[in-house]
């Protein structure tokens, strides 16, 4: 097998040329292709014996999809643990609830969520607690520097859940501080705020899309006169323009640049991978690191060798339950050598650190809750949450606690998505996701319109095609029979009304060559947003070039019914009249009609 940039054997490889970490696991997970020729084979027969399909009707079956998708990945057999998970635990994923829109991790399984509820409903608790004991999350006012320095005084369960995170993200406590922050957002702008750039420092960013954390963090560097670098694209591959972002790296080397490079292990949006190099030359070069974890997905922490590869800061999220609830909170780890690079703020941080504490039922109206319902007696702000449950050692124990407005020891906090995620293992996780991407996308780019010589293709890829190595997200959009990109807003509405969630994206930072002006114009769009202007109270435009696309990405829990029936859905736009056909079915319906 030869690394993509095997022709530039003077310089070092910086496209994720790793071998892959499954080569030393058991041989039940090797009976399968080795090489990029023998895998793209492999996937490309998943659909024997068609090759494309021309009418929605002629989609092959689930079974016989099915049965082709484990003849050409015999080692799929092996993860059926995660069905049976999703059989016992997730009840409520089913071809009425199909979900590609959740990026994170999972703190809790809805099997768990519904016991809790039940359990919750024996308690009688007042009409405006009728929920689950979830926790309160509180908004602490102190400045990132001194929660790392000297922390405060938390519950038990706070520490039990920061503990049990730690656990599961395979970072150790003697080497990083986890602080919790109320979203991803809050998360970067809270390092732009606390980060002691040098006057000549500069922010230095890899990202393909458009990230709402990523220009925030833009946004306040610019404020404060710190220069901001991006890294280009190559159209159509989307791969790193890696001389270009090297030279950046390595630009004034020797004046002990303090800079931050800001570098996910691969986009959230095309699945293109990069390689953990780049974070190594970053660091030789005197620039400290953020790595964006918001994208990988359960366990791939423990392929990313913490003890050659440790960056400054890390950053990634948790929500509630897969397909329930998509609420949850950010994490910031900080590595403690690195704790000077933090500058000391006198003002403390409002509504961005968060403290986790447990809900308080007493038999009259909890005295947590002052007249304007936001300040509790311990003087920090409260709002009650639905991102975590606590679950006592018994119910009847854990309402006592409550009446009594005390915590007691031997609390025990069960994180039964993590839990989950842990029991599979990063082997099945990572070869279940491999497939089952792999072959989506293949289906995805053998839906053709049906009238040569034109041979136009329904779906166009954004990133990396089959590839062993790619993501388990995939971009693309969505193409009429004369060439035009079908909205995808429109996309997006007509998958949600037949129970199917996606996202969208912006993809930016493309670099075309010279040859491609008239590619150029006929891909790229404008998007114009309102941005604030230095030293002005009143916003103005701002005109981003690039191209929406709709994204499906795959969770632990994913299974091959869940990918076949996307791409049943989107086949049938195949039908030149089926968006018509959707509006007018909705107006018979009387149904509330939405543009599209």
């Amino acid at each position: 097998m030869h690394p993509p940039c095997a022709g530039e054997a003077s310089q070092p490889c910086y496209n994720a040329c790793f071998p892959s970490f499954l080569a030393s696991y058991p041989d039940k997970f090797h009976n399968t292709p080795n090489s990029s020729h023998d895998f793209e084979a492999a996937t490309s027969s998943t659909l024997h014996p068609y090759t494309q399909f021309t009418n929605h009707e002629a989609l092959p079956s689930l079974e016989e999809s099915y049965i082709n998708f484990t003849k050409a990945y015999p080692p799929f057999g092996n993860t059926s643990q995660v069905d049976q998970i999703r059989a016992q635990e997730y009840h409520h994923l089913n071809p009425s609830n199909i979900c590609f829109d959740y990026t994170g991790y999972g703190l809790f399984s809805h099997a768990q969520e519904q016991t809790t509820s039940a359990a919750s409903s024996y308690s009688c608790p007042p009409p405006s607690l009728r929920e689950p004991p979830f926790f309160v999350i509180s908004y602490k006012p102190v400045t990132l520097h001194s929660q790392i320095l000297y922390g405060g005084q938390e519950f038990e369960l706070e520490s039990k859940i920061r503990e049990r995170i730690m656990a599961f993200m395979n970072i150790s406590e003697a080497d990083y501080a986890l602080v919790f922050i109320a979203n991803e957002v809050s998360a970067f702008k809270l390092i732009a705020d606390s980060f002691q750039f040098q006057p000549d420092g500069e922010l230095l960013t890899v990202y393909d899309h458009k990230s709402e954390a990523v220009d925030a963090m833009i946004e306040i560097c610019k404020e404060q006169g710190i220069h901001v670098l991006s890294a280009k694209f190559y159209w159509p591959s989307l791969r790193i323009m890696g001389r270009k972002l090297k030279k950046m790296i390595m630009s004034r080397r020797g004046k002990r640049k303090r800079g931050l490079f800001v570098f996910p292990l691969h986009s959230r949006v095309t699945g293109t991978p990069y390689s953990y190099i780049w974070m190594s030359l970053a660091q030789e070069n005197g620039w400290r690191v953020l790595l964006d974890a918001r994208a990988l997905g359960p366990k791939e922490m423990d392929t990313l060798g913490l003890t050659m590869f440790k960056p400054d800061f890390m950053v990634c999220s948790f929500y509630k339950v897969f397909g329930e609830n998509p609420s949850g909170f950010g994490c910031l780890f900080i590595k403690k050598s690195s704790i000077s690079a933090l500058k000391e703020s006198r003002n403390p941080t409002s509504m961005v650190i968060i403290g986790l504490s447990p809900v308080f039922r007493q038999e009259t109206e909890p005295k947590a809750r002052q007249e304007d319902g936001s300040v509790s007696p311990h003087g920090t702000e409260q709002v009650l949450s639905s991102e975590i449950v606590e679950l006592s050692p018994s119910l009847e124990s854990g309402q006592s606690r409550e009446r009594l407005g005390t915590v007691s020891g031997g609390l025990e906090i069960e994180c039964r998505g993590l839990d989950h995620a842990d029991s599979v293992g990063l082997m099945v996780i990572s070869c279940r996701g491999k497939y089952l991407i792999n072959w989506l996308v293949n289906a995805l780019m053998s839906l053709q319109h049906p009238h040569p010589p034109t041979g136009l293709s329904l779906i166009r890829i954004y990133g990396p095609k089959i590839s062993s190595h790619r993501g388990h997200v995939v971009a693309f959009n969505v193409f009429d029979w004369k060439g035009e990109k079908v909205d995808p807003a429109v996309v997006q509405k007509l998958a949600d009304r037949n129970n199917i969630s996606l996202s969208s994206a912006f993809l930016q930072s493309i670099w075309f060559s010279d040859r491609s002006d008239e590619e150029t114009q006929r891909t790229l769009e404008s998007r114009v947003h309102r941005v604030k202007v230095l030293g002005q109270s009143n916003k103005t435009q701002k005109s981003d070039f690039g191209i929406t696309v709709v994204t499906a990405a795959l969770s632990l829990l994913t299974n091959f019914e869940d990918v076949y029936r996307l791409w049943a859905f989107l086949s049938r736009f195949l039908d030149a009249d089926f968006v018509q056909k959707e509006r007018w079915r909705y107006m018979a319906l009387n149904q509330k009609t939405i543009d599209i």
